[in-house]
């Protein structure tokens, strides 16, 4: 789903932030074309408040439907209204209505999004709410609470859920070819061969004339099935794609976790990591960055048989299992040269919006989706990992109920193999440079060490 962005002049002086905020708001709503100036959120005439809640996982709307339905009935006086976007509309859309001053009372928010709300004053601080509500912050999985934290001390959310990576596998596919789910759980890679995990990937691919890429005549150039998958270059963040081979490389993203003061792009674990990751694609065992952009999804491609294994989230895990056509399953990232396994941990959470009409009533459904009752209700579903221990370890029994070898995912967690997803307010920024930078590695324009220059001009953000 796979865990946002971290000397004044004596004179002027600056205009206050909410102020600076307003201006910037009106200039952007005037180029979108945006109008209005109140809240989402409605009060009818027998003074019932119905509250705007935001998401954008269509799979998560029926879980979160019913955790609506339990608050409504201990809460009368309040009435949610879920309203569901795609990822990409999701964020356009709240970008639109946050300039707008009428964004939704509540909605979901993710690391890489969440530290420029803050700093820009658009989400609540609930620090104080949570002291008085008396919340056990233990009652969440470890390190979670930590990315909502913003630079000021403040706490900008409620852990909602958590996700790692693994790698999905057409099971069909494998077993074909030799492979059970132990030696899966077993890959370890390297940079200097690949290990054991490039045997397999290499193994798996097949060409037109079923010649095996470990085989005497395979043609590189002319492949029927990827041995390992993907779906673009993964920018500065990678968690589904390169981060879990340089994590376990030793390598992490920045020297401090949140709020970065410099990012470690130029570090020769990464480029190393993704020199080997990028030899996959010159063998021909990954496709071309031209493929696998080319606009069929990834999750189509290995359902389709194109792609014989793939890195992603535990957020899909529900939907690969259900690709049809061939039996799917997942094992854990191969363990690299640090000994470990690697993955990126995150984690979401929901926000209130600055300006809501309604701070309290938004409060008790944010506080109602943080609690174990609606978080058991979730776990129910069979789609995340709800944030609250006791609900991660019904969502684990729910998962292997239905096929999935959950275990894949939580090892990270019982292991302490996960690396908490970087916020930083500037991520956007970061991407512009790095998205760029590594899709130019990925097409072989360009080679691994332009991430030093890369990484320069990313840490010159910092100081802005």
């Amino acid at each position: 789903m796979t865990m946002t962005e971290p000397a004044p002049k004596p004179a002027p002086k600056p205009a206050p932030r909410r102020a600076r905020r307003t201006a910037a708001a009106l200039a952007a709503a005037v180029a979108l074309g945006v109008t209005g100036c109140a809240g989402t959120s409605a009060t009818a005439g027998d003074g019932t408040v119905t509250l705007t809640y935001w998401m954008w996982d269509a799979n998560q709307v029926p879980g979160y439907q019913a955790c609506a339905a339990d608050f409504e009935a201990a809460n009368p006086g309040i009435q949610i209204n879920i309203e569901q976007y795609g990822w990409d509309d999701y964020w356009t859309q709240l970008t639109a209505r946050m300039v707008a001053e009428s964004a939704p009372d509540v909605f979901v928010d993710h690391t890489q999004q969440f530290g420029k709300f803050a700093e820009l004053d658009q989400i609540l601080d609930v620090s104080d709410r949570v002291a008085a509500s008396d919340i056990d912050l233990t009652q969440y999985e470890d390190g979670l609470v930590d990315l909502w934290r913003g630079q000021d001390g403040g706490l900008y959310g409620l852990p909602k859920d958590w996700d790692t990576v693994g790698l999905y596998y057409n099971a069909d596919l494998t077993a074909e070819a030799g492979y059970t789910r132990d030696d899966l759980w077993d890959l370890e890679w390297n940079p200097d061969d690949g290990g054991t995990f490039e045997e397999f990937v290499a193994h798996m691919t097949v060409d037109a004339n079923g010649v095996r890429g470990d085989e005497p005549g395979f043609d590189k150039d002319d492949v029927e099935v990827y041995g390992l998958g993907y779906n673009e270059s993964g920018g500065g963040y990678g968690q589904v794609q390169w981060a879990p081979f340089a994590l376990s490389n030793g390598w992490s993203y920045s020297d401090r976790n949140p709020w970065p003061t410099e990012f470690n792009y130029d570090d020769p674990a990464l480029t190393e990591t993704i020199g080997w990751w990028r030899s996959l694609i010159e063998k021909g065992y990954m496709p071309p960055l031209a493929v696998a952009t080319s606009g069929v999804g990834s999750q189509e491609s290995l359902g389709a048989g194109a792609y014989a294994s793939l890195v992603e989230g535990s957020w899909n895990a529900r939907s690969i299992s259900e690709l049809g056509g061939a039996d799917f399953q997942v094992a854990p990232t191969p363990v690299g040269p640090s000994g470990e396994r690697g993955t990126v941990f995150n984690g979401l959470s929901d926000a209130i919006y600055a300006d809501t009409p309604h701070p309290d009533e938004a409060w008790a459904w944010v506080e109602h989706l943080a609690s174990p009752d609606c978080q058991l209700r979730v776990a129910q579903e069979g789609r995340v990992f709800p944030a609250v221990k006791e609900a991660s370890d019904v969502a684990v029994e729910t998962f292997e109920e239905l096929g999935v070898d959950a275990g894949a995912f939580s090892v990270h967690v019982t292991d302490g193999t996960a690396t908490l997803s970087p916020v930083t307010d500037r991520w956007a920024q970061l991407q512009t440079i790095m998205q760029p930078t590594m899709d130019g590695v990925l097409s072989f324009q360009s080679d691994p060490e332009s991430f030093v220059p890369a990484n320069d001009r990313v840490n010159a953000l910092l100081g802005d």
